[in-house]
């Protein structure tokens, strides 16, 4: 799988530790950076390529991962849950159908990082799933653009 990666400045070594290691699985990671302060600009490219198609699946990281959350979720398309726990990476997935995860590296250890994205990286979404409906109201509402 390709996944586009990227952070901010607080989250620099976590993403090094993250990204070693979904290489270690096979995967292929695009690194996006980043040196620039404003998450929101690493956010919106990743969350663009995801997208469009260039990644299968992004994982970006900040101090906590929810503003990057919040930028990645602005783009069309672009559906980014934070995780804190293996669990909620699995059901980011599952439930969810999550093209992007967000880690905190302020909150959360690298070991721990490195079970989520692991866990993330190791489902695919079932639309026939019960969480089908659920899913699919998400994207009929997008679509209606209100």
């Amino acid at each position: 799988m390709k996944i586009a990666m990227g952070c901010d400045p607080n989250a620099t070594a976590f993403k090094a530790a993250i990204k070693a290691y979904v290489e270690s699985l096979g995967h292929e990671v695009v690194d996006y950076g980043s040196d620039d302060p404003i998450y929101a600009n690493v956010a919106f490219a990743v969350a663009e390529d995801v997208v469009a198609g260039k990644a299968d699946r992004g994982m970006l990281f900040c101090g906590t991962g929810i503003g990057v959350a919040l930028a990645a979720n602005k783009v069309k398309g672009a559906y980014a849950a934070t995780v804190t726990n293996v669990y909620q990476a699995q059901r980011a997935v599952l439930s969810n159908n999550a093209n992007i995860i967000t880690m905190g590296a302020q909150v959360t250890g690298i070991e721990v990082g490195k079970m989520m994205a692991k866990e993330y990286l190791s489902y695919t979404y079932d639309p026939n799933s019960r969480s089908g409906a659920k899913v699919d109201r998400i994207l009929e509402y997008e679509r209606e653009g209100k």
